[in-house]
């Protein structure tokens, strides 16, 4: 598929931020195209350097496809099954939506669970740094902008400490000597989240658009950027409680993760999400309530985004 051709196919949505920007396409044989792109404010094209590295998903069905996209037009393309989101779907109220969503995260943690159980740096594989959304979060924290300093003035020092030092547990920044390995860690999605996770519109396996943030990292990384969002959704609109798509989440991945890397993570994510709305979009006083959200996940290190302590 090339540039020109995406531009004859029907545009069923689009989307985004000074960071990326989505398309969605109905393909010709039926199926669906996802192309994501740089945003206005993002550093040039995407690209997904490390995709070779992702295994193949376990077979069956019950695990999402892990879609390695082509490069087309200065962005990615992935083919799949489905035109929206697990995010749209949770803002659908009809019979069956949150149940389809439910499904779709557990495909997804048997896939991610396949994923980390690669070790990276791999010989002769590509150098994998820190997820992009962790870089993001580290240079706002040690930057300045209305959003930090208002988060400041309400956590203090001390809670900014803490993400950083969370975020270096997660996923160790590489070392400051240029050429330096990161640390040997496992091979992560680097940003699975509700928005990259596309359910079948009928027939078909869910999948997670995965390609660009590919890092390294620890497994607890990738569950928590989703119970994060489940959990700051929860947060912002009924229905208030998501532990039953958190439960279906961790249920299908296994045990093994550290519950309290996975809160910390949830934090993470929700702070990353704040971050990146008031770089990528500005300053909206919403996010006054957000600084003191965030500030009460701190504390309590993000204990509500894993049910009843499972991991």
């Amino acid at each position: 598929m090339t540039a020109p051709e995406l531009l004859g196919l029907d545009v069923l949505a689009e989307y985004g931020t000074g960071l990326q920007t989505t398309r969605v396409f109905r393909a010709p044989d039926g199926g669906f195209l996802w192309w994501q792109g740089p945003g206005a404010q993002a550093g040039g094209p995407l690209t997904a350097p490390a995709a070779a590295l992702v295994p193949r998903p376990p077979d069956g069905g019950a695990a999402a496809l892990l879609t390695l996209p082509e490069e087309v037009g200065g962005g990615l393309l992935h083919r799949v099954a489905g035109p929206a989101s697990a995010a749209a779907w949770l803002r659908d109220f009809r019979p069956g939506a949150r149940t389809l969503v439910a499904h779709a995260l557990a495909s997804a943690a048997r896939s991610l669970r396949a994923l980390h159980a690669v070790r990276v740096p791999r010989p002769g594989g590509p150098a994998l740094g820190t997820p992009p959304g962790l870089t993001r979060l580290r240079d706002w924290a040690r930057g300045d902008g209305e959003l930090r300093e208002r988060a400041l003035a309400h956590w203090g020092a001390g809670r900014l400490e803490r993400l950083l030092d969370w975020a270096d547990d997660l996923s160790p920044e590489p070392g400051a000597t240029p050429g330096t390995e990161p640390a040997a860690g496992f091979l992560v999605h680097g940003w699975a989240s509700l928005g990259a996770l596309v359910p079948p519109a009928s027939r078909g396996r869910s999948a997670l658009l995965t390609g660009e943030d590919l890092a390294a990292g620890r497994p607890e990384l990738d569950l928590g950027w989703l119970l994060g969002e489940l959990v700051e959704l929860a947060w912002a609109r009924p229905p208030r409680d998501a532990s039953d798509l958190q439960r279906a989440l961790l249920d299908a991945y296994g045990p093994g993760p550290d519950p309290v890397r996975t809160g910390r993570s949830a934090v993470l994510r929700i702070v990353t999400h704040m971050q990146d709305f008031a770089t990528y979009r500005g300053w909206d006083d919403e996010l006054l309530g957000h600084i003191a959200f965030t500030a009460e996940l701190i504390d309590e290190e993000g204990r509500r985004a894993v049910p009843q302590g499972e991991s």
